[in-house]
């Protein structure tokens, strides 16, 4: 950063000196022109003068020169500058897709996937679920209706079945003691 800001003041300071240069230049073209004499149609100019304009322009063009490679520097520099501003772009950018991804879904046995789809999926196995606890519920208590229906025709018949027994019994017994008295009858006869 200070490096873009140095470069960019002695940018600033050499353009200001170019310019200053190339009004210097030009005064002093002017310069030697009016100090030279006319000679037919052909100026004449002092070699002194001449040298120094040559001299003055050599050192604008030195001074350019620098500045040019200053300049192409910089250029250098901030494309790699923004070369790497968009690399960090395009991560930023496809970290938020990431981001945005997972915000709107749900990760559900390591797949993402949306909130409504989510959502409808736990919704359908809740009713499905309730369903087949509504179901299982009315058989059972249809099952459990059954089972007191039964338990009760057992249990009458049941009773009925040990009052025939006790009718059996006694019938039997009667029959006995009909059979006895009869087999008694019979040996005192």
């Amino acid at each position: 950063m200070i490096k873009n800001s140095v470069l960019l003041i002695l940018l600033f300071i050499s353009s200001l000196a170019s310019v200053a240069q190339e009004n210097n230049l030009e005064n002093q073209f002017n310069d030697v022109f009016k100090k030279s004499n006319n000679y037919q149609e052909y100026k004449v100019v002092k070699k002194v003068a001449l040298y120094s304009l040559k001299q003055n322009v050599l050192d604008t063009i030195t001074l350019l020169e620098k500045n040019m490679v200053v300049s192409s520097v910089e250029i250098e520099e901030q494309k790699e500058t923004i070369a790497s501003l968009n690399k960090e772009l395009e991560a930023t950018k496809k970290d938020l897709a990431i981001s945005k991804e997972k915000e709107e879904g749900i990760e559900v046995v390591g797949v993402i996937t949306t909130k409504s789809t989510y959502n409808a999926t736990a919704f359908s196995l809740i009713g499905v679920l309730l369903l087949t606890i509504g179901i299982l519920f009315f058989k059972f208590k249809n099952s459990n209706s059954v089972t007191k229906s039964t338990k009760t025709k057992l249990s009458d018949t049941e009773e009925e079945l040990e009052t025939f027994r006790h009718k059996t019994i006694e019938k039997e017994q009667q029959l006995r003691r009909k059979l006895q008295d009869e087999i008694n009858k019979n040996k005192d006869s």
